[in-house]
């Protein structure tokens, strides 16, 4: 299974080279909206990691021994990869904005949201680091990651939905669908499909190191 994710060397250049030479820039957004290829898909990698960090933090709270420190270690990278991109997608959001807003920051429903949401995770690391030394800091932090993954609908979806916004979302899905030609439509699957393994590879390259550090910890006591 964890081969899978090296076609991410195959699918990313094919994405980019899509998203610059195959797909024709939006109506109304012109060149700019080229930049829906990887700000939607980073967008969506870091709820896919915020949510398999709480899937995999109730795995924890609920299994016995065995592999319980191992689902610790997967919770916590999935999460900081999970930071990781909702940062760039932030970043992307803001050129966004410059290019079509005049702005790069307008504190728009969904730029504040996203904000709150990176708070939630901050914070999370730094209640991790807090509990170094706390003897129940796993079942502490894997709680907090189940109650962080339960905001990320309320963030994303809710909050900018429920107040005027900027956003395009008239262009990209109005009426709960997405209005692009089919090579715009094409290219952003394609997109997604290659950060989503992007994010597979990362992780999985994440876990190899935190299970050798685990070794090596063991080996020392």
């Amino acid at each position: 299974m964890k081969y899978i994710y090296r076609l991410v060397y195959i699918v990313m250049p094919a994405a980019i080279a899509m998203a610059f030479l195959y797909a024709p820039p939006a109506e109304g957004l012109g060149e700019s909206s080229r930049l829906l290829y990887f700000h939607v898909p980073l967008a969506w990698v870091s709820v896919l990691a915020f949510s398999i960090s709480g899937v995999l933090s109730v795995l924890f709270l609920f299994t016995g021994n065995g592999e319980r420190r191992e689902l610790v270690h997967a919770a916590h990278n999935s999460a900081a990869i999970g930071l990781l991109f909702t940062v760039l997608a932030t970043f992307s959001g803001s050129v966004w904005s410059k290019l079509s807003w005049g702005a790069y920051w307008n504190w728009d429903p969904r730029q504040t949201s996203i904000i709150v949401l990176m708070l939630v995770y901050i914070a999370y690391f730094s209640l991790e680091s807090a509990l170094r030394e706390n003897p129940s800091r796993q079942r502490i932090v894997s709680a907090y990651l189940v109650f962080a993954m339960v905001t990320v609908p309320f963030f994303v979806f809710v909050v900018p939905r429920i107040f005027p916004s900027l956003h395009p979302d008239p262009v990209i899905n109005a009426d709960r669908q997405v209005h692009l030609e089919s090579a715009m439509k094409i290219s952003l699957m394609t997109a997604i499909a290659a950060f989503t393994l992007l994010y597979g590879y990362i992780l999985n390259l994440a876990n190899r190191v935190s299970a050798i550090n685990e070794q090596k910890k063991g080996d020392l006591r």
